[in-house]
């Protein structure tokens, strides 16, 4: 990459993200106290000039509706937070992503009573080929006091023998929102939704460079994202509730070819894992030439909707669109409803995996799925016929108002992973933060010529469409199509 191309993208990234107010730094909250890896926990008063020396040590003792800023520097060990602050808490690294959290353990967790706390602008990460078992808990403990958590602006990368970050137990109103993720352990995840409640995961970047991180692509992780329930009555939730997943962009598949970026459900238990889950507004790009299952997958599952998404780009995959089983124990998915996307295919390959030569729209056996909906979606496939399988019950025929048009969606073959440099404190595409990565990823990739809609279409007909498009701005049309809206008026949020 040359140093032109560098500072051309550091231009547009101080562009971009002046205007752009959807992720602007949290106001410190109350006093701000201090943390230094030069301080000391004791002898120190959490002042500028006298800071404490650590994070777990400095949760416990800052007074309640206060700001903790942290100072430059590693800080190895695992954090614990099990406190709540009925005024709030905010932790905000000084600079953003220049407090590095690393261990060979779990690097954070929040459990036991946790509650009302940001976290925002830190580099979260293993630091040993060798550590176990995940990066990031917020674990619910089965009760109603883990809660009100935010994770902002982060950059969570690397675990190497579980997820990323994992939300279970019971918790409930936990918002994850413009952070950075990549890089899982094999067999996991990005993020493990399970038996949760009132769960927002929007604006953030999903992919997988392992080669970046020196390590080797075993083609066996996991989705980015799964949502499920894997304990049955072992807590308050009977099922992930209440999920919502917006404005996201997934690329960059090195996974297992059974798994997909977004897995509604997954472990075959006799009752619905999940249940009023919407996915909407994201970006999803086929840019590897490694297969997957399926982009969006659903396993014993109801009351799913899937809407004003836009996938784009040559995806190999078992199936182009979607995946919908009925596994091991499953009830059999219900009220599944696909709206308003885009699905464009510029290689005319749609839905032809690594190992198979016919082409897939979805993934679904006729005797699987109960209530379906496909409706006002478009379809691009270069000019080739639309998929079609006698034995999937979804395909492109089954939507009474599709479009069939060339979106001119940007070619994604040669994009750059944002991977982040810690040394240069700069990703690898030129951006400086991550919502400059995000903003960019969208106005290269995600941009489509027009507003495609159909006109006879209508909220009776169609109940779900998002009053703000993929980049926070209002839709001044109500039946387009995709993730991205052309001309949308901009709504400044503080």
């Amino acid at each position: 990459m040359n140093k032109i191309y560098l500072c051309l993208m550091a231009m547009i990234s101080f562009e971009i993200v002046a205007s752009d107010k959807v992720c602007a730094p949290t106001p410190l909250l109350g006093k701000a106290y201090y943390v230094s890896t030069q301080g000391n926990n004791y002898k120190g008063d959490g002042s500028r000039l006298n800071p404490w020396k650590t994070i777990g040590y400095s949760v416990v003792t800052i007074p309640d509706g206060n700001t903790l800023i942290v100072g430059e520097g590693i800080y190895t060990g695992k954090i614990k937070i099990s406190k709540t602050f009925n005024k709030g808490l905010l932790i905000k690294s000084e600079i953003p992503y220049k407090a590095k959290l690393t261990n060979n353990q779990q690097v954070l967790t929040l459990v036991k009573e946790a509650a009302n706390i940001t976290i925002e602008g830190f580099e979260i990460t293993h630091n040993s080929a060798t550590a176990k078992p995940l990066v990031l808990h917020i674990d619910g403990w089965g009760r109603n006091t883990v809660k009100n958590i935010t994770l902002r602006n982060n950059i969570i990368h690397d675990s190497y023998n579980n997820d990323l970050l994992k939300i279970n137990h019971g918790a409930e109103n936990i918002i994850v929102e413009c952070n950075m993720f990549y890089n899982q352990g094999d067999s996991d995840e990005h993020i493990d939704i399970n038996s949760v409640a009132n769960i927002t995961i929007s604006d953030n970047v999903f992919f997988n460079d392992f080669p970046k991180s020196n390590r080797k692509i075993t083609n066996k992780s996991s989705s980015f994202i799964v949502i499920k329930d894997s304990n049955n009555n072992d807590d308050r939730f009977h099922g992930s509730e209440n999920i919502t997943v917006k404005r996201n962009i997934f690329f960059n598949w090195q996974g297992s070819h059974g798994q997909g970026f977004v897995l509604v459900g997954e472990d075959g238990k006799p009752y619905y894992e999940a249940h009023n889950v919407n996915i909407y507004n994201n970006l999803m790009l086929g840019n590897s030439t490694i297969s997957m299952r399926a982009p969006f997958m659903v396993k014993g599952a109801k009351d799913i909707n899937f809407f004003n998404n836009t996938i784009s780009g040559d995806l190999p995959s078992n199936a182009y669109a979607v995946r919908v089983t009925q596994e091991q124990k499953n009830k059999k998915p219900t009220n599944i409803n696909l709206y308003n996307n885009i699905w464009s295919d510029p290689t005319g390959t749609m839905g032809q995996g690594a190992y198979e030569s016919k082409l897939d729209f979805s993934d679904t056996l006729l005797h699987q799925l109960n209530e379906f909906t496909l409706k006002n979606n478009l379809y691009w496939n270069n000019s080739a016929s639309l998929p079609y399988s006698i034995l999937d019950k979804i395909n492109p025929s089954s939507d009474d108002a599709k479009i069939v048009s060339n979106p001119h969606l940007g070619d994604n073959k040669h994009l750059v992973t944002p991977h982040w440099n810690s040394k240069t404190h700069q990703f690898d595409d030129g951006s400086f933060d991550i919502r400059a990565a995000f903003l960019r990823l969208v106005n290269f990739y995600g941009v489509p010529q027009f507003n495609y809609s159909k006109r006879e279409v209508n909220s009776k007909t169609i109940p779900y469409f998002p009053k703000d498009d993929i980049l926070g701005h209002q839709r001044v049309t109500p039946h387009n199509v995709g993730a991205y809206h052309l001309n949308s008026k901009k709504i400044d949020k503080p």
